[in-house]
């Protein structure tokens, strides 16, 4: 039985057990909804067996040898790749500028960070793509134990992972892939490649771009390392069951013809932004990222000028571009808002 059709169940019987609220006392009267769905390991539920389930079938859909569904964001899932594959005093490469989750897993193994810089396009101000040759040379200089890659960057710059993966096999080097900000990817060949069958561990955020609740996320591994363990480490041992079934809806939606042909539209409606709005410049590798930079304007005064005179909050700015962030919850209507916006602005 899977998580979803668990929580469809309706347990009559009188639970003396955790949580105290007995799925009938709704302190949030919003959340009224929530609070019946919350759930713990009962005789009257198994959401251990049906959570097994989920997480198994989402490895078939995503062609990997395990994947573990997160409650904790993608942080819980880099840290925990690094804890099952990594050893006290182990040279560990990361990004100088990654996400403070690498270092704080690093630190956690107890394991040693030899830190790496990856090049600043100065056209549009946001840091690049990693660099093969450069890992090369890292990784022939020093003896190290596993590299940790952030593919797609905020921004929406990937990384040839396939060639990076390449190199660290020849050295015998673990590769884990922070593709938080690329949950999409496996489900669109019009996006880039995903690094779920390719790299040893690949981490998602599927409340970033894939319409998850925050803060759901994956990890996915194609080795044999204890990843569990490493989870139990770091994790509640009362998990929410409502943001789990989340998490296999999520996956099953994406993967559904439904979701497929709502995701392409995403792209089709970006793609006519792109080449409607004639004067603006677009940048990146991942097109659900619009970075975008207008000639006589800073990031930051495009930045403001969205907010103040048309309502329109974007994701991330410089002082060269700005990023406005799209997922599969994008509407059309929003990003003809934003077309005539920019349009207007062009003018």
């Amino acid at each position: 039985m899977s998580l979803i059709n668990l929580l469809k169940k309706c347990c009559r019987i009188s639970l003396f057990t955790t949580p105290s609220h007995s799925q009938h006392f709704f302190i949030y009267n919003k959340l009224r909804n929530l609070y019946k769905l919350d759930i713990s390991e009962t005789e009257a539920h198994n959401p251990q067996r049906a959570l097994a389930f989920a997480e198994h079938n989402a490895a078939d859909v995503y062609g990997t040898r395990k994947t573990k569904f997160l409650t904790n964001g993608s942080s819980s899932g880099i840290i925990a790749a690094v804890l099952s594959c990594v050893q006290k005093g182990d040279n560990v490469l990361i990004w100088r500028d990654a996400h403070p989750c690498h270092k704080n897993a690093v630190e956690f193994a107890g394991a040693v960070p030899i830190y790496y810089d990856v090049d600043l396009d100065t056209e549009w101000g946001v840091p690049t793509r990693v660099s093969v040759d450069m890992i090369r040379q890292l990784l022939s200089a020093n003896k190290v134990k596993a590299l940790l890659v952030t593919s797609p960057t905020y921004e929406g710059f990937a990384s040839d992972i396939k060639a990076i993966k390449q190199v660290c096999d020849e050295y015998g080097v673990i590769l884990i892939v922070d593709e938080a900000h690329g949950a999409l990817y496996p489900f669109s060949d019009r996006l880039p490649q995903s690094a779920v069958k390719i790299a040893d561990f690949t981490i998602q955020s599927l409340h970033k771009t894939a319409g998850g609740l925050n803060p759901t996320a994956l990890l996915h591994t194609n080795t044999g390392y204890d990843v569990d363990s490493a989870l139990q480490k770091i994790s509640t041992t009362s998990p929410s069951y409502p943001l789990l079934a989340s998490i296999e809806a999520n996956i099953a939606f994406l993967n559904s013809r439904r979701g497929k042909k709502l995701l392409s539209h995403l792209l089709d409606n970006i793609t006519d932004l792109k080449m409607e709005c004639n004067n603006c410049d677009f940048g990146g590798d991942d097109i659900t990222k619009i970075l975008v930079k207008t000639t006589g304007m800073s990031g930051f005064e495009l930045s403001e000028k969205l907010f103040e005179k048309y309502k329109i909050e974007d994701e991330k700015t410089n002082e060269v571009s700005t990023m406005l962030l799209c997922g599969i919850g994008t509407t059309q209507k929003k990003i003809q808002r934003l077309k005539a916006a920019l349009k207007s602005i062009d003018k």
